[in-house]
């Protein structure tokens, strides 16, 4: 019996294209929602100004996320939890690639004097949508602290309470 090659067709994102988000100052440019991958994964390029910070600490429940760093340098937090008593930080340059387990607390910032940029996965796929809904919230001018924090736990995602010490 003669093997058989599925007529799958490939997915192509040339450099200007993309679905492209506005989360405050950052932009977000959708390279895979999902529809190609029956949601198995998804991706996104991330364009973070000079001095932005980022989210604040939070987890996946049901994810896992990497970033290849692609311009700049992006730095990522592991904040302080009862499992991790310091808070550790990791200045991620160009090239590097950081990858975060389901459940592992941590956020980006970048507050360097340069534009930074990376490549984002997900996979499963389903969070490519908590950036439409936060792009959604923002252009309806509703996206503030608490809007943020139901859309996160909308894609299983909580955020890091807050430690006083």
């Amino acid at each position: 019996m003669p093997f058989e090659i599925p007529n799958e067709p490939l997915s192509f994102v040339p450099v200007k294209a993309g679905d492209v988000l506005t989360l405050g100052p950052v932009q977000l440019r959708i390279m895979e929602d999902g529809s190609n991958t029956d949601m198995r994964f998804s991706a996104c390029e991330l364009i973070i100004p000079a001095k932005s910070a980022g989210p604040r600490a939070h987890w996946h429940e049901m994810h896992d996320e990497t970033f290849l760093v692609t311009k700049g340098t992006v730095r990522f937090h592991v904040p302080k939890t009862p499992a991790q008593p310091e808070e550790k930080v990791i200045d991620a340059k160009e090239g590097d690639y950081v990858v975060i387990p389901t459940r592992s607390p941590h956020t980006f910032s970048n507050p360097f004097n340069e534009e930074a940029r990376f490549f984002n996965t997900f996979t499963p796929a389903f969070y490519i949508n908590y950036f439409k809904l936060l792009s959604e919230l923002a252009e309806a001018g509703e996206l503030n602290p608490e809007s943020g924090a139901r859309a996160m736990g909308n894609y299983a995602t909580l955020q890091v309470p807050v430690r006083e010490d």
